[in-house]
């Protein structure tokens, strides 16, 4: 049975709202032509303005994902279809997971969540959603004052080595209409501190990072507006290839910034699907594929492209 959705006034530290949202994006959207980009920034802001279209907040999940699920289950039973950019909140998570099943502490402080996308994308453009997650949460911390954040491949982002958020994407598809979504996980560590032992060292909340207390709903809706930027930039991307005259180009605006942001590039690194318990090989990280995928370099020289699993630093 799925929850029901509270009201504003039942949260403790998020109240949120699709307003909120599109007021932030438009004050990105001002920022960025500011800025002088090269890129039609307005038309970008237009593809991803779905981000956001409906925004629930629970006290409590046992998990995001599974509750997406269900949500997206019971809609379609009742001839109704999910909204694309639907986005579920809790203020706390009972049995938090990532990749493998790994435990992700996930108590009050932090946003924890998950993006319903209906997947309109080609196949080559969902390979850049992992991506496009990573990218978002790290333009925001920075935007809040933390400089020092990195994408590490790829998404985790990083401060001083220690992960302050993680994402997890996963293809789901509508058990009445066949419908094809990407649920996109979001753990991000804000104003938790207190991690359990097995995490002391490795894990860092942003206030830590700042030195002081962080508004919830003032991250939430950074986040948001720089996801609905960077997913809005792969429809964007793919409309620009599309054209005659940009096909066969190797070019895509999401991996320029990737880079710019990332430290894993030009390090020695160990690769895995699961490198925490079966390390698979190790190897120099040389640069990303055209589509997305990292180049890893042995050695004697041979190349091998990677577009999934993770990585560790040596």
């Amino acid at each position: 049975m799925i929850p029901p959705t509270l009201d504003a006034t039942d949260m403790s530290s998020l109240s949120l709202t699709t307003d909120d949202i599109r007021r932030q994006s438009q004050q990105d959207l001002e920022r960025r032509q500011q800025a002088g980009s090269k890129l039609d920034v307005e038309k970008i802001h237009r593809y991803g303005a779905f981000v956001g279209s409906v925004v629930e907040r629970h006290r409590s999940l046992a998990r995001a994902m599974d509750y997406c699920r269900e949500l997206i289950a019971a809609t379609e039973g009742s001839g109704r279809s999910v909204r694309s950019g639907t986005v579920v909140f809790a203020d706390s998570l009972n049995r938090p997971r990532g990749r493998f099943d790994r435990v992700w502490h996930a108590p009050v402080g932090g946003l924890w969540g998950c993006l319903i996308h209906a997947n309109t994308l080609l196949e080559s453009s969902r390979r850049f959603v992992p991506l496009a997650v990573g990218v978002a949460c790290c333009e925001a911390v920075r935007e809040l004052g933390g400089t020092q954040a990195v994408l590490r491949w790829v998404n985790d982002v990083l401060v001083d080595g220690r992960k302050l958020a993680g994402f997890l994407v996963e293809g789901h598809t509508g058990p009445f209409y066949g419908e094809e979504y990407n649920l996109i996980g979001f753990g991000i560590n804000i104003n938790n501190s207190c991690f359990p032992a097995e995490l002391a060292g490795a894990a860092v909340s942003l206030a830590e990072v700042l030195g002081h207390p962080v508004d919830l709903n003032l991250f939430s809706q950074s986040f948001l507006a720089h996801l609905s930027f960077t997913l809005g930039l792969l429809y964007f991307a793919e409309d620009e290839l599309l054209q005659e005259e940009n096909q066969g180009q190797d070019w895509h605006p999401l991996l320029s910034r990737w880079r710019e942001l990332s430290d894993s590039l030009g390090r020695q690194v160990v690769y895995g699907l699961d490198v925490m318990m079966k390390p698979q090989y190790q190897a120099f990280a040389a640069d990303l594929s055209v589509d997305g995928g990292l180049i890893l370099k042995f050695a004697d020289g041979y190349e091998k492209i990677e577009h999934c699993g993770e990585i560790r630093y040596l």
